[in-house]
């Protein structure tokens, strides 16, 4: 396998055949839009465009059409390339309805648009709206690959423009909160964090509703959606169930693992992973048209001697204790906030050897404000735009997840032990 690398033209030449221009969008715009982006003050309404109304869209239009009056935001432009979702779209919001993301990009009135589209697309969108002076909420994963997501980091660096990665867990406070307790050395040395994302499918897994209504060519552009990805025949399992499939989604590890690994860069402050190992496959759903794992696991070694295990199973939900071990104490994750066990207290507090602990062991609880919420996420960017207050899940966060989902995800595609490459900042083989 080699370096893995794709090169700046080798992306744009796999964009070739999109309708509409979509693949040199982007170039034909050029930086000079940036200066289209207008100063908003403090008070003034922001006006936003979807791209993408699909059910994850969906969810944050709803949220933002109940933050109009007090937020003073609009959703003022929506695009999808599906007749039926975009219709939908624009009755819900009221809105005028694009099916061209292009169009959106040229309205100058549009101050931040939302990309909620399947992952193959984020990072183009994400530089045509760069290039286009918007400001930008774009669903996680940022990018389908590390060396888009490092392109996407180096280009926003160079405007004023905010951009929001969609891990909305990040705006929940305890992750900020345990990172300044673990750089105070309440954790001692901290040597390693593990963590879950489980589900229990009974059939198949993430096997979503096909909607028949659906047809290529009438009310479906099946080349603009497709855009960088292979091209394939038409396929209503790919189209609706696209999570499944390797050309359009990293599977468990960027829809699920890219929240907690997330967290765990976060409270720790860590970067780029040293060393990366995967393993999983098809072990209960092995009948299943998916070409992603129902079970897979992630190892990654840091630089500073911590490893971070991730665990999923869409096969069994058990959950698994969400926790960064130090050498003193132990930091727990909870629906509450966290604790922050000693070493002392938890070899007492421990019963037959399930970690349950007694009450009043622990060392401090934190209980948090804030959420895994969609609307704390978009307020924060909000705010960020206005008042250029930091934002949760910026770009560099944004980028350190995707490298240590993909390492995971080339892992385990190559079954091979990898390694990064700080310098080049690119994966090799170890």
């Amino acid at each position: 396998m080699g370096k893995t690398n794709l090169s700046r033209r080798q992306f744009v030449k796999g964009l070739a055949g999109t309708t509409a221009g979509i693949a040199t969008f982007g170039s034909s715009m050029g930086m000079s839009a940036i200066s289209y982006s207008r100063i908003i003050g403090a008070n003034e309404r922001i006006n936003v465009g979807v791209i993408g109304c699909g059910g994850m869209a969906n969810a944050h239009m709803e949220a933002l059409l109940k933050m109009k009056q007090l937020d003073n935001v609009e959703i003022t432009a929506v695009c999808d390339v599906y007749t039926k979702r975009l219709d939908n779209a624009k009755e819900l919001t009221k809105a005028q309805a694009f099916k061209n993301y292009q169009e959106i990009l040229e309205n100058k009135d549009i101050d931040y648009v939302l990309i909620a589209t399947p992952e193959h697309w984020h990072y183009q969108m994400t530089l045509d709206a760069i290039d286009a002076g918007k400001h930008i909420y774009v669903e996680k994963p940022m990018t389908h690959t590390i060396e888009q997501a490092k392109h996407i980091t180096e280009k926003i660096a160079k405007t004023k423009l905010k951009l929001q990665v969609g891990v909305q867990g990040m705006s929940d406070d305890s992750y900020e909160t345990a990172h300044k307790m673990i750089q105070e050395g309440v954790l001692g040395k901290v040597v390693m964090a593990h963590i879950d994302y489980s589900r229990n499918y009974p059939d198949d897994f993430w096997a979503y509703e096909i909607d028949t209504d659906a047809k290529p060519g009438v009310n479906l552009d099946l080349e603009a959606w497709l855009g960088p990805a292979p091209k394939r025949p038409w396929d209503t399992r790919r189209y609706f169930q696209w999570r499944r499939y390797w050309d359009y989604s990293g599977g468990i590890a960027t829809d699920l693992f890219i929240h907690r690994v997330t967290r765990i860069i976060k409270s720790v402050g860590l970067h780029f992973p040293d060393y990366v190992v995967a393993t999983g496959g098809k072990w209960n759903f092995v009948n299943s048209v998916a070409e992603i794992p129902d079970t897979f696991n992630i190892m990654l070694d840091y630089p500073e001697k911590i490893t971070v295990l991730l665990v999923s199973s869409m096969a069994n939900d058990t959950p698994v204790r969400h926790v960064i071990r130090g050498h003193k104490a132990t930091l727990e994750f909870t629906k509450e906030g966290f604790t922050i066990t000693p070493q002392e207290k938890t070899n007492q507090a421990t019963i037959s050897g399930t970690g349950e602990n007694i009450e009043g062991t622990e060392l401090f609880t934190h209980n948090k404000t804030g959420a895994e919420d969609i609307t704390l996420h978009h307020r924060n960017l909000l705010d960020a735009i206005r008042e250029n207050k930091p934002l949760k899940c910026d770009q560099i966060l944004g980028f350190y997840g995707v490298v240590a989902c993909m390492m995971g995800v080339q892992s385990l595609r190559h079954r091979k032990y990898l390694k990064w490459d700080a310098q080049n900042e690119t994966v090799i083989e170890n």
